[in-house]
């Protein structure tokens, strides 16, 4: 017999639920968003209203959404990687299903129902918890947050932003001070809001970090993440295979996939952090620096004169979130906040101290050189 359970997320001044048939389900779901959103079993019966994401592992039921999807008029696209139809009648549900990975999606925006629904348990966690924080989300953005396209750490004191493009830095910024003892609030992307006193509030993002051979070697952090692993240990499922037999090997030098145009990185879930590499990590922050770092292989670590000012791409949207293109309808339009958010968001963080700064490939040189700056 199936025990229904229940795991409630809450940041900010908003919630989700998500209620499984499959106690494996919201167990992923509170260890993946407990250590940055407030994650908290509640009992099943005391749900009764949505917004409420329910995930079950159920074969049958899978195989009458893939057959409604199927023999109904719908689109392709990928999603997670995955070819993925999507189905929507004339009501506005909207159903969506993954044949290779046996999952389907469904929302009813009548009921404000979400359901995930696969022939596996793994498969179902990892999917119910991308459509929880999607929902999450959506209610975030039309609670007048901005999604921003960025890393940043805090000290208690102070919280540092740092942006730029896929590459520039935006990881390697923030471990580098992490690792010296600042609090992670995010590795990607982050929420923020001004306040009633016109200061920035930032909320983390959740999400599985990927950071590279090299970056591992560099923080101290490789032989730590081995000797895990050969205790049995797992990093995020959504690593490749490859990526976990480099580490057992001892490999430090970056993994590219065929072709050489993309890394193939390490997946650190978000606990890992502070349980594996003993990283402290933060719940909230204000906003008081920006950091626009460029990577350069042989630089010393110096500041570069000019000042920037925030484009699209520091907004997180569709052409920066390809892997998970919005199939639901979870989100505002644009799915980074409101025309007017957005503008008062860049104009808070105009006003701020900002640095555009050259780092190297020495970690420890790069840490020092941005605990001192941010020092000054």
């Amino acid at each position: 017999m199936n025990t229904v359970t229940a795991t409630r997320l809450h940041a900010a001044d908003v919630n989700i639920t998500m209620v499984s048939n499959t106690p494996a389900v919201t167990d992923y779901a509170h260890r993946y968003f407990g250590p940055w959103w407030n994650a908290f079993e509640v009992l099943p019966e005391s749900v009764c209203a949505a917004p409420v994401v329910f995930a079950d592992v159920d074969a049958d039921q899978y195989a009458t959404l893939q057959a409604l999807v199927e023999t109904c008029p719908h689109e392709e696209t990928t999603y997670a990687k995955a070819a993925t139809l999507v189905a929507r009648d004339t009501e506005g549900t909207i159903t969506a299903v993954s044949p290779t990975q046996q999952l389907a999606y469904r929302h009813e925006p009548a009921t404000g129902r979400l359901s995930v629904i696969g022939t596996e348990s793994e498969p179902v966690a990892l999917a119910a918890a991308r459509i929880a924080r999607d929902a999450l989300r959506g209610l975030l953005l039309r609670d007048g947050w901005t999604l921003l396209h960025a890393s940043a750490v805090t000290d208690s004191c102070r919280t540092v932003l740092t942006f730029g493009e896929k590459g520039a830095g935006k990881t390697t910024t923030a471990l580098a001070l992490a690792n010296l003892g600042w609090q992670l609030l995010a590795n990607d992307r982050i929420f923020v809001r001004p306040d009633e006193g016109g200061q920035l509030r930032v909320l983390p993002w959740p999400s599985a970090a990927a950071i590279g051979l090299g970056l591992l070697d560099a923080l101290g952090w490789h032989d730590v993440a081995r000797k895990r692993l050969e205790a049995g240990e797992a990093l995020h499922p959504t690593q490749h295979p490859d990526v976990t037999d480099a580490v057992l090997a001892g490999r430090r030098e970056p993994l590219w996939e065929p072709g050489g145009k993309r890394e193939r990185k390490v997946q650190v879930y978000p606990d890992q952090f502070a349980d594996w590499f003993g990283l402290k990590l933060a719940t909230s922050g204000l906003a008081q620096f920006l950091l626009f770092p460029q990577i350069r292989r042989d630089a010393a670590p110096a500041v570069e004169g000019c000042r920037r000012t925030l484009g699209d791409s520091d907004f997180m949207h569709g052409t920066t979130e390809d892997r998970y293109p919005d199939i639901l309808g979870l989100a505002p339009a644009g799915g980074s906040g409101s025309s007017d958010a957005r503008q008062s968001v860049a104009y808070h963080l105009d006003k701020l101290p900002q640095h555009t700064v050259i780092l190297g490939h020495d970690l420890a040189a790069n840490a020092a050189f941005l605990h001192q700056l941010l020092s000054e």
